[in-house]
């Protein structure tokens, strides 16, 4: 099985749908699927996740499944860290997730890092984690001990579309990359393609590989320049 995990295409957050830009990465990204063969579409119940997977919807004849936990990381993600002012944990500069030792730390122990240990983000990626295994194991690939056995082989193509934060978040948890690590050197850009594969290997077990992260080949194909990413929204 192949796992695309999509973020959606640039909104206008006070009204939460796609700008006419969004429109045009979700075409690119929606064409992109359709060549891939997807047989399988998931989104968040957010807006502009749910507009982003429409173009793709179309051109594969396909009718999406909304997946009520892949919603946006709310307020579990603000943070006071390092000035007293409530905001996102993206906003922290990040240096901090790296300093003073904070590198080092296992993936058990990224939650003491600063800048996250003030955010409530341990109960976000619980969360994903439970309610993600949950959906993997709905489509054939049961988490056991940090492996999955395989339930049911197949080679679907599987399209989420998402968000940022909740992205990362869970990108973190499959391929077991230490949260402040994740938060300090990757980024999601707008309709990024993150590519996971699960090998059905003999044995009947099989691990989460990643293929590629962010990409947006697509947007290049189609003339597109890559946005301006807006993290204080997500």
């Amino acid at each position: 099985m192949i796992l695309y995990i999509i973020r959606h295409g640039e909104p206008d957050y006070s009204t939460g749908a796609l700008t006419e830009k969004g429109w045009l990465q979700a075409e690119a990204v929606g064409k992109r699927m359709s060549k891939l063969k997807v047989n399988k579409i998931f989104a968040s119940p957010i807006l502009r996740a749910q507009q982003t997977a429409e173009p793709a919807c179309r051109m594969l004849g396909l009718e999406k499944q909304t997946e009520e936990w892949s919603h946006e990381i709310g307020d579990e993600r603000l943070t006071s860290f390092p000035d007293g002012k409530m905001k996102s944990i993206s906003f922290v500069q990040n240096t901090y997730f790296r300093q003073n030792g904070n590198i080092d730390l296992p993936f058990e122990r990224a939650y003491e890092c600063d800048g996250i240990k003030q955010s409530e983000m341990k109960k976000a990626v619980d969360y994903i984690e439970k309610n993600g295994n949950d959906f993997l194991e709905r489509l054939g690939y049961k988490e056991e001990s940090g492996v999955y056995r395989i339930l049911n082989a197949n080679s679907d193509r599987v399209a989420l579309f998402c968000h940022a934060a909740f992205a990362r978040a869970w990108v973190s948890v499959l391929l077991h990359i230490p949260l402040h690590i994740m938060w300090s050197g990757f980024d999601y850009d707008y309709t990024g393609v993150t590519v996971i594969e699960f090998e059905n290997n003999e044995n009947g077990i099989t691990a989460p590989k990643c293929l590629g992260y962010s990409d947006l080949s697509h947007l290049y194909a189609e003339g597109l320049d890559a946005s301006v990413n807006d993290i204080s929204q997500m």
